[in-house]
């Protein structure tokens, strides 16, 4: 494994507790991965230019302008696709899929994670990503993921 330090955007819903946990154990794995710059992980919901009223046209502007900045400047752009799991709804947030399509877009890698294991998968996302962990086993492997060489690792989800 080599030894260069990835820059990480990491799109994710934060507005639940759950989504917040997810978010942590996310991180806390990338920062074990020696390909991974544990001091390069940019977490959107740390940026959110409190000097702005929330909803304000400002507001709105600069998380923008600054998320799609950082997407572009990094080297790999992790996806959590959990948005509201705990109420059993498995479709990812709309904003975590634009970001991956702007990722996609501008030729970064995008590497995708689901906790929930038992969702479909739209077929835009399914041709778009690099590797898929899925589970909350699997997600485990984030650690040990070269993301330097950045292996292809499928999924068996069914494509919609």
């Amino acid at each position: 494994m080599s030894t260069n330090k990835n820059k990480v955007y990491l799109a994710s819903p934060f507005f639940s507790d759950g989504q917040k946990d997810r978010i942590s154990q996310v991180v806390s794995l990338l920062k074990q991965n020696p390909t991974i710059d544990a001091d390069g992980i940019f977490i959107p919901q740390d940026h959110q230019f409190e000097s702005e009223p929330f909803g304000s046209f400002k507001w709105q502007d600069a998380v923008f302008a600054s998320d799609m900045r950082q997407v572009h400047k990094t080297d790999v752009v992790v996806a959590i696709l959990d948005y509201q799991l705990e109420d059993g709804l498995t479709e990812p947030d709309s904003g975590t899929v634009f970001e991956i399509g702007s990722a996609h877009e501008a030729n970064i890698p995008v590497i995708m994670v689901q906790f929930g294991e038992n969702s479909q998968l739209n077929l835009m996302l399914s041709r778009s990503y690099t590797a898929f962990f899925n589970g909350k086993d699997d997600i485990q492997n984030i650690k040990d993921y070269d993301f330097n060489n950045l292996e292809q690792r499928y999924t068996e989800k069914k494509v919609l």
